[in-house]
This record gives C-alpha cells, sequence and structure tokens, in this order.
C-alpha cells in the first residue's frame, strides 16, 4: 500500500545538492489502471498501482534494461524524466522526494512524502516552502503528466 502526500513547490530549497538524488525515467503502458515502467539510476521497474489519490496498492516487479528498453517503445504519451532529492524531514520519520522534472515537463517541481498509515498522512503539516497540496486533486499525478 502507497501513502502519500503530493505537493506542487514554487521555491525549492537552497542548495539541492547537498542532498542525495536519483535520476529517473518513466513511462506508462496503461493509465487506469496504472501500469508504468521506471529506469531509476541503473534498476528497472514495472509497476502496478490501484485507483486511488492518498492511498493505493502498488506493486512494483523487477525488470532488467533489455525488458525495459523493449517496454519503452510501447509506452503512451510523452516519457517522464526527472531528478529525485531525499530530503529529511527534520524532527520526523518523514522524508521528502522532491522531483525536480526535466525534459518536456521542465520546471515543474513535486515534493512527496510517505506514511506507514493514512491517520498519519491526513495529520500531516506541511514546511513552510510547500507551495500547495495537490494530493487530493490529481492533476499532478505522474500517469496525467505523461498523457497531457
Amino acid at each position: 500500500m502507497e501513502i502519500e502526500r503530493k505537493y506542487l513547490i514554487m521555491t525549492p530549497p537552497k542548495d539541492l545538492s547537498q542532498y542525495p538524488f536519483r535520476q529517473i525515467e518513466q513511462a506508462y503502458l496503461c493509465t487506469s489502471p496504472v501500469v508504468r515502467i521506471r529506469r531509476e539510476d541503473h534498476s528497472f521497474y514495472l509497476t502496478y498501482k490501484s485507483k486511488g489519490l492518498l492511498a493505493r496498492e502498488e506493486y512494483n516487479l523487477p525488470l532488467d534494461e533489455a525488458s525495459y528498453l523493449h517496454l519503452l517503445e510501447k509506452a503512451d504519451g510523452r516519457i517522464l524524466r526527472k531528478k529525485r532529492y531525499l530530503i529529511p524531514l527534520a524532527g520526523t520519520p518523514y522524508t521528502i522526494e522532491l522531483d525536480v522534472f526535466e525534459g518536456d515537463c521542465q520546471g515543474l517541481i513535486l515534493a512527496e512524502v510517505e506514511f506507514p498509515n493514512e491517520q498519519e498522512a491526513l495529520a500531516f503539516t506541511a514546511p513552510d516552502w510547500f507551495s500547495r497540496d495537490v494530493t487530493f486533486s490529481g492533476e499532478y499525478q505522474n500517469s496525467r503528466l505523461a498523457m497531457q
């Protein structure tokens, strides 16, 4: 089960270079239900996600590079590329996953925070630099961004 809140970011923290990051490329084979392929640095995955905004089922299956490239040719929409910074949220057990998009979505910055349960997700108070909570709108779901 994936339980997360998502935020639009207008002004990210300064000096992102101090945080570890992952280079991500992902594309969608289907958006209802969501079937996604992802390259994360040198790892490859096929992911199924059920419907939902705050909480949804998520299953990841490993792929090899050849399978990923084969499936990439079958993807619908555009390929999303982003750099994901992992920022510890001081005083909490949470990590902010800050996605700085590249390519077609360059300029878009989103933050996600994952939670162990819905109660913690709903009680979460975002840092001041989080611009707008977009969790429940669905407008910034990656599957939607890929199809625009």
